[in-house]
């Protein structure tokens, strides 16, 4: 069976970048290829007689579109006129027809569920010769974006393919505040896979846990290396100790670039050592965000939602199971942070956090 071609393309009025899906055509076929078609499925009659037959379809729905109906024809499409343009007054004249009048078609129901039920797809490589990162998660927790120093980082795409003999060619995890390391514990690199153990640069301080991810390679024995770069950030687990006991000392999370935390994690109740994820998305309605901590899962156990719209300490419940019954935290910057949120991480930033007890 053939199939329907599509690419990813960049669009690039996203942030973060993301990717719209564009068809991709074969071809296109004319009322001959269509005549043709149905005379191999009929061939009792001529390709000639199909067409004429075709053709005066095409007449006979115009002379019903202008007698003022609407077509249908069973079981795939309608036409339809419809208008565009506005009266200041009910009795005004209507605007030149060809700039209000208009003709629409509307796909029947049945017709489209066919289609979708029937087609195949195929994913087109992206034009462009360049490096193309799609994803890089972490292979031991299982979540992407996240780069841990003792996990493997599986990175999928496009024309990842490097030569490791190559100084020219490498990947490249690089702090976006300070510090960059190329990657030398480098297991599989394929032209759509490259899985690592990463070697993650030390950044300023602590709480500065975002990095960007590249590939650098050539394509020709002495063309120029072409980069690229990953649209989304990755972030690194916190630690935070002692916590459960009076006092614990300040982690900074939720944080990017910043010489000081946007937000600081002060405190919680805490029955045992736990890897958990805190989050904090946009609520663009309400302009607030809301915070919440989150299993190891995506789509798993969170807890409940609280709306946070200043500066201040706020508590976060556990989930269920969780040996963490309540987190606090401090917002430092609340304007910082709903802008971070914003502009780099499409509405959601979340953190991994290492809790202790010890």
């Amino acid at each position: 069976m053939s199939t329907i071609q599509w690419r990813p393309t960049p669009n690039a009025l996203t942030t973060p970048d993301s990717y719209s899906i564009r068809f991709v055509s074969r071809g296109s076929a004319g009322l001959e290829d269509i005549a043709a078609d149905i005379a191999l499925r009929h061939p009792n009659f001529s390709k000639a007689d199909i067409m004429t037959i075709l053709s005066a379809e095409d007449e006979v729905v115009m002379e019903r579109l202008l007698n003022g109906e609407q077509v249908t024809k069973e079981g795939s499409l309608s036409w339809f006129p419809s208008f565009t343009g506005r009266l200041d007054n009910p009795d005004d004249p209507l605007p030149p027809l060809d700039e209000c009048l208009h003709l629409n078609t509307r796909i029947s129901a049945p017709f489209l569920e066919h289609l979708r039920q029937e087609a195949q797809t195929e994913r087109l490589p992206m034009k462009e010769k360049l490096p193309v990162i799609t994803s890089a998660k972490d292979t031991v927790l299982g979540l992407r974006n996240v780069l841990r120093s003792d996990g493997m980082l599986r990175i999928a795409g496009n024309n990842l393919l490097f030569d490791r003999n190559d100084p020219d060619s490498y990947c490249l995890i690089e702090g976006s505040r300070s510090g960059s390391a190329v990657q030398s514990r480098v297991g599989t690199v394929t032209n759509s896979e490259i899985v690592l153990m990463p070697d993650v640069p030390s950044q300023d301080n602590p709480w500065n846990n975002e990095y960007r991810l590249s590939v650098t390679t050539h394509y020709t024995e002495h063309g120029t290396p072409r980069t690229g770069i990953y649209k989304r950030l990755l972030r690194t687990p916190l630690a935070l100790s002692a916590f459960g006991h009076p006092n614990p000392p300040e982690v900074g999370i939720l944080t990017s670039t910043e010489t000081s935390p946007l937000v600081s994690a002060i405190g919680g109740s805490v029955s045992a050592d736990e890897t958990l994820r805190i989050q904090a998305v946009l609520d663009m309605r309400q302009d607030v965000l809301l915070f919440s901590l989150l299993d190891m899962h995506e789509e798993g156990q969170t807890g409940t939602a609280v709306t946070v719209s200043a500066d201040g300490e706020q508590t976060l419940q556990g989930f269920s199971g969780s040996a963490i019954s309540s987190l606090t935290v401090r917002v430092n910057d609340y304007a910082a942070l709903k802008e971070l949120i914003r502009n780099s991480y499409g509405g959601r930033l979340v953190d991994v956090l290492d809790v202790n007890t010890a």
